[in-house]
């Protein structure tokens, strides 16, 4: 076993690095970096292992979940500290994302996708009283989160008031937002018809997915409120009277967002 290591470590950089690139970068960094071998940290700080990280499992049924708790802890205790700074986008599950997040400052992260999201998220730490305040409204650009598979329909007036307003609030940099449900279309939707301009309002939001209830509501989404938006894409439950709001959403985008380019995936 330690005769084939060397040999392995007596392989020029350039082919070496071509070897780990061919595996999955965080079964590389959990194996290999922080084991002792200068020459092996140096080769797995570079962007190529350390831009993209994916801390979710997907089981046999389908669930999401997050890794398991010896792998997080070595990541978040050796790992994490070493190559925090390199990071630029995050996949988590909502239970280990605090966790991870303390794990180092994270300067140059920009895109986050979180699964098993729920309402305790949002009041814990979609607020001005996050520990991750900082990177929540001076970094991040991109968001998507997945709500979880055993989701229990909560007040609409919960997620306009918490999820949407307190994400548009925060995330006052957000170029892309997504949210999406894996199994079924079970939770709230929005309706932007019944929303003032200060609950949900962006200058900087180019592209939106969500969940709306009909198309009165993506008709309501073009009245200047997301005035940089150019990609829509709506999950529209309740596709009633689809010919005649489509003729009046048609003329509404040619008045004010010309540029826009709707995609209704209906039910």
């Amino acid at each position: 076993m330690n005769r084939s290591n060397i040999n392995l470590l007596d392989l020029p950089y350039e082919i070496l690095f071509i070897i780990l690139k061919k595996l999955d970068n965080m079964d590389v960094l959990y194996s290999l970096l922080d084991v002792d071998n200068q020459r092996l940290d140096i080769i797995l700080q570079e962007n190529t292992f350390t831009n993209n990280l994916k801390f979710v499992l997907t089981t046999l049924t389908d669930d999401i979940s997050s890794i398991v708790d010896p792998i997080l802890n070595r990541f978040c205790i050796n790992i994490l500290p070493k190559i925090h700074y390199n990071v630029k986008s995050l996949i988590l599950d909502s239970i280990s994302m605090e966790k991870i997040l303390l794990a180092g400052d994270y300067p140059n992260l920009t895109q986050l996708k979180l699964f098993n999201f729920n309402g305790k998220i949002v009041s814990r730490y979609f607020t001005d009283k996050s520990p991750f305040r900082y990177i929540f409204q001076e970094q991040i650009t991109d968001l998507i989160l997945v709500f979880e598979k055993n989701f229990n329909a909560i007040s609409n007036k919960f997620y306009i008031t918490n999820l949407y307003g307190y994400v548009f609030n925060l995330f006052v940099n957000l170029k892309h937002f997504s949210i999406f449900e894996l199994f079924q279309y079970r939770f709230p939707c929005l309706k932007f018809r019944q929303l003032p301009l200060t609950i949900c309002f962006s200058s900087t939001l180019y592209k939106l997915s969500l969940y709306i209830q009909n198309l009165q509501d993506c008709y309501a989404l073009l009245d200047g409120r997301l005035k940089e938006l150019t990609t829509l894409i709506v999950h529209i439950v309740q596709p009633d009277y689809l010919e005649y709001y489509s003729l009046n959403i048609n003329n509404m985008v040619s008045f004010i967002l010309y540029s826009i380019h709707l995609h209704f995936i209906l039910k």
